[in-house]
């Protein structure tokens, strides 16, 4: 999957130094189990790197998503093997101000009652619907 980058000073605060940090975001990752197996996190500075086997391509994604959207981190590189991707094409979105899920569905697929479909896709990444946040970097299912 290779590099993404992420808004360091926002999102989930999980640890309050690098010295916990790798076990806290595997832990993070693990108890939604997005389907990644023999996970393994290394955190230098904040730079994340994740290795393991994922069981799908939207897996791997899942957990990179997980990883980038804490606080702390700026990057997140996998080296993570994963399964071939599905046919679904994806595109990554970063939340901007005054963006509602029902707002970026629209802006996507043309209508905000599609908003179910962004948060199925990013379950792991967002857990209430009406809890994203500015930053925040998720998932698109395109058609």
């Amino acid at each position: 999957m290779g590099l993404l980058s992420f808004a360091k000073n926002i999102g989930k605060k999980l640890f309050n130094n690098t010295a916990e940090a790798s076990d806290k975001i595997s832990s993070y990752i693990e108890d939604d189990n997005p389907g990644v197996s023999n996970l393994q996190v290394v955190v230098e500075g904040d730079v994340v790197t994740l290795s393991g086997e994922a069981e799908s391509a939207e897996a791997l994604e899942k957990a990179v998503l997980m990883a980038g959207n804490v606080k702390g981190v700026s990057e997140v590189r996998s080296d993570a093997v994963a399964a071939p991707a599905a046919t679904e094409k994806i595109e990554y979105y970063e939340i901007v101000p005054g963006d509602t899920l029902s707002a970026v569905a629209k802006k996507f697929y043309g209508k905000s009652s599609a908003y179910m479909r962004i948060f199925e896709a990013n379950r792991e990444v967002i857990k209430d619907p009406d809890k994203i946040y500015v930053g925040q970097k998720i998932r698109i299912p395109q058609d």
